[in-house]
């Protein structure tokens, strides 16, 4: 099979990885991973890493500090350790003759159309370039409220950002099991997980978070669910096993397989999706559930509850009665707004507010349908 299979790759790769377990950066990890990023490179494939680990180099450099886990103490351990991973792999790829940059991002990024788009366009001008961008949260700025949380969560918005064919989660296991491997010994390594619903069972296996960093197996399939919702596919798969970049490149079969449900959105319908800040929801009834799933739009009427804070033009998140995600679309009205014309016809609207900014909560052009009832929210 031909190595281009895929032809823009994300790796993200965890600090568990980068370790190999370790209390400190693992050079020869991380050597061997920069070689295989040169090697696609190398073949016209196009790649971005979504790289942890500041925090641990920067507890490497304090002499493994006992310091508390709130948000600023993390923060400082990135501020200490960003700039020495970066020059760490900046050193190792500059010996194999590859360009690279740093691109740090937050959840706000992605959530605002023009820092969004600002963000498209730097990476896909660095890909052209052929250089690899190294992608990490901007975890010195960020705060509890727009923070991604993990990295694993952020290279499937970034992978949706570029447009990727193939999102590559590397951890500490070999993919997802049917239970728990660490506690069950009959759990069986699953090849693939091609069903629209990731069974719950998978969900359950995914364990706990891991010591060194923030993410974990429930994170990927945080990941992988938002991913193949934007038309990519994913796969999870042991960072340790040899040459895994360059094998999963070629087709074989490593790890976990999560196919893309959906085929690649256009420009927009991907901001749509990757935009929601995790707060915005308006809650329908049967009638405008129904109504979405033939292709109309959401009004007034079928808004049943309004939930969190927002403005015109931001991503709501649309949920049926039990909770479940229809849809994600941009907002015509601000909560505030909405509340006071929830439930209405829209020929009310001028009369409610004094004025009206069209028919429609959400206008069909502006509303991507997920293939599938998501998870409660």
């Amino acid at each position: 099979m031909s190595i281009n299979l895929y032809q823009r790759i994300v790796v993200k790769v965890g600090t568990s990885t980068l370790t190999g377990g370790q209390p400190s950066l693992s050079v020869e990890r991380i050597t061997d991973l920069v070689q295989q990023l040169v090697a696609l490179r190398n073949i016209d494939c196009q790649v971005v890493l979504v790289s942890s680990g500041a925090i641990s180099a920067g507890r490497e450099r304090l002499g493994q500090p006992l310091l508390p886990k709130a948000v600023p103490a993390k923060q400082m351990l990135a501020a200490v350790g960003q700039p020495r991973l970066m020059a760490l792999y900046d050193r190792i790829f500059e010996q194999l003759a590859q360009p690279v940059a740093q691109v740090l991002l937050t959840r706000g990024d992605l959530t605002r159309r023009r820092s969004y788009l600002n963000a498209r366009h730097t990476l896909l001008a660095l890909l052209d370039q052929h250089i690899i961008p190294i992608i990490n949260e901007n975890d010195t700025v960020a705060t509890e409220e727009i923070r991604v949380g993990d990295n694993d969560n952020l290279s499937a918005l970034v992978a949706n950002l570029v447009e990727a064919d193939l999102l590559l989660l590397l951890t500490d296991q070999a993919g997802l099991f049917s239970a728990d491997p660490r506690t069950n010994p009959q759990a069986q390594l699953l090849p693939e997980i091609s069903s629209a619903e990731i069974p719950a069972a998978v969900w359950e296996a995914a364990g706990a978070n891991g010591a060194q960093g923030t993410g974990g197996m429930h994170t990927k399939l945080q990941a992988a669910a938002l991913a193949r919702q934007s038309g990519v596919t994913t796969v999870i798969a042991a960072g340790s096993e040899p040459q895994v970049l360059l094998r999963v490149a070629r087709g074989e079969a490593l790890g976990t397989r999560l196919p893309a449900l959906v085929s690649a959105l256009e420009s927009r319908k991907r901001y749509i999706l990757s935009g929601w800040d995790g707060q915005a929801r308006v809650q329908v009834d049967a009638g405008a559930a129904a109504a979405l799933a033939r292709g109309s739009s959401l009004l007034p009427v079928g808004v049943a509850a309004v939930h969190g804070n927002f403005e015109r033009g931001d991503t709501l998140a649309v949920l049926d009665a039990a909770g479940h995600e229809l849809a994600r679309g941009l907002a015509n009205y601000a909560a505030g707004e909405l509340r006071s014309i929830s439930g209405q016809q829209s020929d009310q609207i001028t009369a409610l507010l004094g004025y009206e900014y069209g028919d429609e909560v959400i206008h069909r052009d502006h509303l991507v349908l997920l293939a599938r009832p998501g998870s409660a929210l």
